[in-house]
């Protein structure tokens, strides 16, 4: 009798940044299908999603990859419930409303490889700092790159595993790195950046290396940040062929800065203040291959006779991209509205 291993990975409860957690299910004559993986429940008083006197949660498989580090094993990213059979609090997948698949989003993760023992990045020597950035970005050479053999060990992973990276690259400080997803649908784009997240997290313990989220782990320092930028489109931005449009979709996002703010991920004012790329977090702006925009439209767009996508520079690299899709997807589709009805539902700005 055959057996597999099903790895269930969900969210805990943490705050203000979640952190992922998984267990190992064991399942007789798997069929290798997301049907054949069944609910499961685990211990939400000890992930600070449940008490401890009704501490049962549960896992819904929402969506399953073959597990690229062991035989006969899978990854099966879950939503959690709670008893009911209800969103779980918890649960920012459940709140995506793009259930056409209009919306696509591309993340641009970026993280620190961080050595434990000197609680610094890789690369950093123990006391004081190295040569100041700029020989590392898109870097060659073991004095400019450092973790190399991780993150394409990481990569191998996730093309094995059916994940839709797009590239990965050294960036700006040593030990930093970036990686890149894509997906047509806002719930398929979260659940490879999780699973993404998960298999980086499990190659780096192979090496006895973390992994640093946090947008600005050294601090207010003269080193970048790391965050996670959201380029996205629906049907309107790709097709509608117009600046006009194209500029009422930006200024819709200009009265919702401090809900985006809200979920683009902890400790963002450290990251987001006018410097190193970046807009200042209580402004906002968008312009033409502008980085240090809140929002920025590439310059393919343009080239591309304003059909494309946008890209929101803010969300950084601890954030939630379900929180982050769907707050983008809300504000988008009340500017869309808005343009709908200043073009008379023909797609052409008067």
């Amino acid at each position: 009798m055959s057996k597999a291993k099903l790895e269930y990975i969900w969210l805990d409860g943490y705050t203000p940044t979640q952190s992922l957690r998984s267990k190992t299910k064991i399942i007789r004559n798997f069929d290798g299908t997301l049907d054949g993986c069944p609910m499961w429940s685990f211990d939400g008083s000890s992930t600070e999603q449940a008490p401890g006197g009704s501490s049962d949660c549960l896992l819904l498989p929402v969506a399953l990859f073959p597990d690229p580090a062991r035989r006969d094993a899978y990854l099966v990213m879950c939503e959690v419930l709670s008893p009911d059979g209800t969103p779980h609090p918890s649960n920012a997948r459940a709140t995506i409303e793009d259930d056409d698949r209009d919306f696509w989003f591309g993340f641009e993760q970026e993280y620190f490889l961080w050595n434990p023992v000197t609680n610094k990045p890789l690369g950093f020597p123990e006391n004081g700092y190295p040569s100041p950035q700029g020989p590392y970005y898109c870097s060659v050479g073991a004095q400019n790159a450092y973790g190399r053999e991780i993150i394409e060990k990481h990569l191998d992973y996730c093309l094995t595993a059916g994940i839709n990276v797009e590239g990965i690259n050294a960036e700006v400080a040593p030990g930093q790195w970036e990686f890149q997803i894509f997906a047509k649908g806002a719930k398929e784009a979260g659940d490879q950046v999780w699973v993404a997240r998960y298999l980086l997290e499990r190659t780096a313990e192979e090496f006895g290396v973390a992994i640093n989220w946090h947008c600005k782990p050294l601090g207010q320092t003269d080193w970048n940040g790391s965050g996670m930028h959201a380029n996205f489109s629906n049907s309107l931005l790709r097709e509608c062929g117009s600046r006009e449009i194209y500029e009422q979709v930006c200024q819709g996002f200009a009265p919702f800065v401090q809900e985006h703010i809200a979920v683009y991920g902890a400790d963002n004012h450290l990251r987001l203040t006018g410097k190193h790329e970046t807009q200042s977090i209580d402004k906002f702006s968008y312009g033409i291959s502008d980085r240090g925009a809140s929002i920025r439209i590439p310059i393919a767009t343009v080239e591309n006779g304003w059909k494309g996508w946008l890209e929101d520079r803010r969300p950084n690299s601890s954030a939630d991209p379900y929180k982050v899709a769907a707050r983008i997807i809300t504000t988008v589709k009340h500017a869309s509205a808005d343009v709908f009805v200043a073009t008379n539902g023909n797609g052409i700005a008067h």
